[in-house]
């Protein structure tokens, strides 16, 4: 149920965790973007200067000679324009053959707003004067690669699958939130069908007990009140379900004892014979007695179902082992295959031909979840039996 009541912090934990991802992917992005761009513009640049050493004079013819050796094997698009601002050369600007000069000029403004154009200028030795001669040879045009525009890309595909991501992570969530209520719902069903069947199916034998034997009914009307006395107890359980328990020293032997008079007149009324036996101290431990009395009322019921020789043996014990009491609960029932020791506290896990998978995942969650202790499987052999063990803190040691 705590995961329901943060929901909301989830959604916007997950919303936020997506924002600051796409925010630092772009900013990460956009500086290899830069660090791109600067190493184009310093290649530019060293092109520009090269060009200038390798022109003796303003021919044009010259010029474009050294321009197409020198960028013959330059990888991003970039563009000669002569003074006037007209594209002379060109190269990686798509088929650089079938390009014509309007195409080019479009293209060159597009790269100016990229990356800002270099000058370029050649400086000449005058033969008379002596005064060096300079000479505006128009400028370099340079685009982005095709490296930064897949980069550029990039933070938009990164965008998209991070709302992916998010979109995903909430419908996810609202599946299985929606898949948990279901099982809470038939999980509370099948528990309440699994808590009534004892008393009812007790009911409506003593009814028939009392039909054929009327002579009996001042003791049957003892058992009959005790099991609508446990009608009463299931009907407290679950109306009390949602709300935090309230704790306190509880006798654990009294529990065990009453448990042991309820079930043993209520054994299956055919050839088994059940013993029922407990085996407990003075131990008392911190919880709640009417959560305890549930769980241990189900692992006892659990042990009786599971014996199906003629020589049944359900023995309950307590004892206080450190700052914990131990309380055991052993069948010589049909046992537990190791393999399946993990799953038997697992929702909708059964042997059962008729069960439901619900009663011990219950105790489980009665246990750990509430009552701050632990259940185990002590031991357990197929054939021969099985022993489960709760732990919970003593009362002496928690006060």
């Amino acid at each position: 149920m705590r995961i329901y009541r943060q929901a909301g912090n989830i959604k916007v934990a997950l919303l936020m965790g997506g924002i600051l991802l796409i925010s630092g992917l772009f900013v990460y992005t956009q500086s290899i973007i830069d660090d791109l761009r600067s190493e184009s513009r310093e290649t530019v640049a060293l092109y520009a200067q090269l060009i200038a050493k390798g022109v003796t004079d303003a021919d044009d013819n010259e010029l474009d000679f050294v321009f197409r050796e020198i960028i013959q094997k330059v990888t991003f698009p970039i563009i000669h324009s002569d003074v006037d601002g007209k594209p002379v050369n060109w190269r990686n600007i798509g088929d650089d053959q079938n390009v014509n000069i309007d195409v080019a000029t479009k293209l060159m403004a597009e790269m100016d707003s990229q990356n800002q154009r270099i000058p370029l200028a050649v400086t000449l030795d005058a033969e008379a004067s002596g005064e060096p001669l300079q000479f505006q040879l128009g400028h370099l045009h340079y685009g982005d690669s095709v490296l930064i525009n897949r980069l550029r890309l990039l933070p938009y595909i990164e965008i998209g699958a991070v709302a992916l991501f998010i979109f995903f992570g909430f419908s996810g969530f609202q599946v299985i939130r929606k898949t948990e209520k279901q099982h809470i719902w038939f999980g509370m069903a099948r528990e309440t069908a699994h808590q009534l069947g004892t008393p009812v199916s007790s009911l409506m034998g003593w009814v028939e007990r009392l039909k054929d034997h009327p002579e009996e009914s001042s003791q049957l009307a003892g058992d009959m009140d005790d099991d609508v006395v446990r009608l009463q107890e299931i009907s407290e359980r679950f109306s009390r379900m949602g709300s935090v328990p309230k704790k306190e020293p509880v006798a654990v032997r009294p529990i065990l004892e009453d448990l042991k008079s309820y079930f043993e007149r209520r054994l299956p009324a055919n050839s088994k014979e059940i013993v029922l036996k407990v085996e407990s101290g003075d131990e008392t431990v911190e919880a709640s007695s009417t959560l305890l009395t549930w769980a241990l009322e189900n692992l006892v019921k659990n042990a009786i179902d599971s014996i199906d020789k003629a020589a049944g043996k359900v023995m309950l014990s307590s004892e206080k082992v450190g700052k914990n009491v131990s309380i055991v609960v052993k069948d010589n029932g049909r046992g537990i295959s190791r393999r399946d020791w993990k799953n038997i506290f697992r929702p909708g896990y059964t042997t059962k031909e008729r069960g439901w998978g619900v009663g011990l995942s219950m105790v489980q969650r009665i246990v750990e979840d509430f009552l701050a202790g632990n259940i185990v499987i002590n031991e357990s052999e197929v054939g021969k039996g099985t022993s489960i063990k709760v732990t919970l803190p003593s009362a002496s040691e928690t006060r």
